[in-house]
């Protein structure tokens, strides 16, 4: 009884030995995993042990330490190719019972050190991806600026339209600041009404518009038949100057016609009709003007026949407007070097001794490198005088001005405020924002004629257009800086914002030539047609619509 019972329990026993030892003999994956395995292996050998001593038969002993190493044997295999280093059964537990609390401790700071390196290293990648995404959206918005900039270049109307706006805008500008700088003066005056100036300003740019619009509508052809007309009408005008009854001299200057109640100054007319003519003349001559004989007839008499008329009438800066558009005429004309450098130098030989000849000329320009230091408070019309009070009235301005119709100055402080000082009321009541938004305007004016000059393909063209660019935005720049003290006092007007009907009506209708030149580039034609088809569609739509 007491054998069986014993082969009994070894027999249990064998059986719990066995499934030990197949659990013990699958391949572990973690460290977690190792460790307990090994853990229950050493317990499952030390309660085998225990087992074995206490049993009396020798082969049950035997059978349990042959199964316990096979665990131990099965055991330590696959933790030993796990292992970092190879090793016995002993090393390779030690080295992972050693590990294990290691690898606990460890998780910790590593996770720790993980999220503030997968922080930092995300934010870093986001405000990357940030600038980029910012410098795109730039680049792209750039990019679709220049097409839409380049289109807008290449289309036959862009100069067309470019310097109608900028007409457009400084007229109605003249027309606001005449009535705000005339005033005071136009009521003192006599009239008993502040709009007496603004009513004939009105009237004269309604004229010159009309004018202007004719002009634009002309072909190429019609100016050139009557080129010769113009230039010979423009001489007759000017000497009509001289003729005793007819001519009218206002403070100085006998460059004046007057008849029934108005008066006219036939020199703006003339600078017109020279331009054109000069035009003209140099595209007839154009590779022909090989000898003194074809380079100085009929150009140089034309010229200096202008300019004398004008200067016999004392009107020494309108006379410096016409050479200085003669000059650049040449230039673009092709005049050859030699003998343009000769008419330069007679030109500036006339303009110094009408200079030195006169004393009035000569305070002027002491007035100017002098700083004006001599003024007197009764010498209202001093040459001193009129340059202060317009520095005084550009400085009070500011950066916005003190408002529109606020001017002080034009209380009879500044003289000629409404005509050719006009630009220091604009720096007075809109500042110097609005002083630099004229200046941008006729920037942009003469932007669109060096656009003509380059873009036609006729020689008359490229040089007339050059001649108005002269005439008006050079004429800009003069009373700009006469009015800044730069250059001495002249007498010019701002060519479509100062008073006077000559100016503003002669310089519309020079625009109009210049719209006209501007019609004939390249496809300009077709794109009027198809503008033209265009509104009568929408016209015709409209009409149906209000039958309806």
């Amino acid at each position: 009884m007491g054998r069986q019972t014993t082969a009994k329990a070894d027999e249990r026993r064998r059986r719990k030995l066995a499934k030990t030892s197949v659990s013990a003999s699958a391949p572990t994956v973690s460290t977690t995993s190792r460790s307990t395995t090994t853990t229950r292996s050493s317990s499952v050998k030390t309660a085998s042990q225990a087992r074995t001593a206490k049993s009396a038969g020798t082969a049950s002993a035997a059978k349990t330490a042959t199964g316990s190493k096979t665990a131990s044997a099965a055991k330590t295999a696959p933790t030993t190719t796990a292992g970092r280093r190879p090793g016995g059964a002993g090393t390779s537990t030690s080295a992972t019972r050693g590990s294990a609390p290691k690898a606990g401790t460890a998780k910790k700071p590593a996770k720790s050190v993980g999220k503030s390196a997968g922080k930092a290293a995300s934010k870093k990648p986001a405000k990357a991806a940030g600038k980029n995404k910012t410098a795109s959206v730039l680049k792209n918005a750039w990019t679709h600026l220049r097409g839409d900039i380049s289109s807008l270049s290449a289309h036959p109307l862009t100069t067309y339209f470019l310097i109608l706006a900028s007409v457009v805008l400084l007229t109605g500008l003249g027309l606001v600041m005449v009535l705000s700088a005339s005033s005071i003066t136009s009521y003192d005056g006599g009239a008993g009404s502040s709009f007496a100036y603004f009513n004939k300003q009105a009237m004269f740019a309604g004229v010159g518009l009309v004018l202007m619009y004719i002009a634009s509508r002309m072909p190429l052809q019609f100016w050139k038949r009557i080129a010769w007309f113009a230039i010979i009408g423009g001489l007759l005008m000017q000497a009509a100057v001289f003729v005793p009854g007819l001519g009218k001299e206002t403070k100085g200057n006998a460059n004046w016609i007057g008849f029934g109640g108005f008066q006219i100054q036939p020199s703006e007319f003339l600078k017109v009709a020279l331009a054109l003519w000069l035009g003209f003349i140099l595209a007839q001559k154009a590779g022909k003007m090989t000898t003194f004989g074809h380079a100085m007839i009929p150009v140089v008499p034309g010229v200096l026949g202008a300019a004398g008329l004008v200067v016999a009438g004392n009107d020494l800066g309108t006379g410096l407007v016409i050479m200085a558009m003669a000059i650049v005429c040449l230039f673009v004309g092709g005049f050859p070097t030699k003998y343009f450098i000769l008419l330069g130098g007679v030109l500036a030989a006339a303009v110094t001794f009408f200079v030195l000849s006169s004393q009035n000329r000569l305070d002027r320009i002491q007035a100017m490198l002098t700083g004006h230091a001599d003024q007197s408070a009764a010498d209202t019309m001093g040459q001193a005088w009129q340059s202060n009070h317009g520095l005084f009235s550009l400085a009070s301005g500011g950066w916005l001005g003190v408002g529109l119709g606020a001017s002080r100055e034009k209380w009879s402080w500044l003289p000629e405020a409404h005509n050719d000082f006009i630009f220091a009321i604009i720096g007075e009541e809109l500042g110097l924002v609005g002083t630099l938004v004229v200046i941008l305007i006729f920037a942009v004016l003469g932007f669109a004629m060096v656009r003509v000059v380059m873009r036609s393909k006729s020689l008359m063209v490229q040089v007339a257009t050059a001649g108005f660019f002269a005439l008006i935005i050079g004429q800009a720049g003069i009373n700009i800086g006469v009015v800044t003290g730069l250059l001495p006092v002249i007498g010019l007007p701002l060519p479509f914002v100062s008073y006077g009907g000559s100016s503003i009506i002669a310089s519309l209708l020079a625009v109009g030539v210049v719209l006209s030149f501007a019609r004939t580039e390249p496809g300009a034609e077709a794109a009027i047609a198809a503008n033209k088809d265009r509104l009568r569609s929408s016209l015709a739509v409209l009409a149906r619509k209000k039958r309806k």
